[in-house]
């Protein structure tokens, strides 16, 4: 088997490494990951200069782009020839919980596998200690793959809490949402010019039972299966209606 790893906390993350260390035994590992923390880059892409790789180590690429580069890159040159069975995207430094996964550069570099048709997985950890643990949730999760496939073509999102634990439970979630962010933070520079700082993130407005915060807040890991089609389905016949009664 071979499988693709890709973060946004960069190339030389210890997420990313625990994972690879998890699965080496039994997958060909090639790791493709920005060559620094590009935390909250959602899905962007470079467009507007070249991207410059380096193999830093053996089947190990340091890419000065995002996350989404860094698997449209892997997929569409470095393995176009012999695409990998998987794209597993992580141990991220921190959860992906709710709409936080709008702004994850941890989940678009899964949901870029999921475009370009590898089944993809988004593993993070709440919080930054257990990593090792982390992995051999996601190794259980692969294994579980390998044995019996994903049966939907969804990305998943993994988020596993930072504890010790010999054996998790698992629950399938969706979404909760959180309020608004906190105000910006302003300062100001060395030489007195303004400057400011994303605040904190809100706090959660829809975590009860069923979803991913609900999960994790009581210990168990959260899977939630998501898709990529933003389309408001149940909007196309009012707006039908709408554009019929402007005149």
């Amino acid at each position: 088997m071979k499988i693709l790893l890709s973060n946004d906390d960069g190339v030389h993350a210890e997420g990313i490494h625990q994972l690879a260390d998890a699965l080496r035994d039994i997958a060909e590992i090639t790791i493709v990951a920005p060559d620094r923390n590009r935390s909250g880059a959602s899905n962007s892409l470079t467009l507007e200069q070249p991207l410059r790789v380096a193999e830093i180590a053996p089947r190990v690429f340091s890419v000065q782009g995002t996350p989404t580069d860094c698997v449209h890159f892997a997929l569409n040159e470095l393995m176009k020839d012999d695409l990998p069975d998987l794209v597993l995207s992580g141990i991220n430094h921190g959860a992906n919980l709710g709409d936080d996964t709008l702004y994850s550069g941890t989940v678009a570099a899964a949901m870029e596998g999921h475009f370009l048709g590898v089944q993809s997985i988004a593993f993070s950890l709440v919080g930054k200690n257990h990593f090792a643990q982390a992995a051999k949730v996601a190794r259980t999760l692969v294994e579980q793959h390998l044995a019996q496939p994903i049966p939907t073509n969804r990305l998943l999102n993994v988020n596993i809490p930072d504890k010790k634990c010999d054996d998790f439970e698992i629950k399938i979630t969706r979404l909760g949402a959180r309020h608004h962010a906190e105000n910006m933070i302003k300062q100001q520079d060395p030489r007195g010019h303004d400057i400011y700082w994303l605040g904190p993130p809100g706090k959660e407005q829809d975590a009860g039972e069923g979803t991913d915060f609900h999960a994790v807040e009581h210990g168990y890991v959260s899977i939630t299966p998501l898709q990529v089609d933003l389309t408001a389905h149940e909007s196309i016949r009012a707006m039908n209606e709408w554009l019929k009664d402007k005149s």
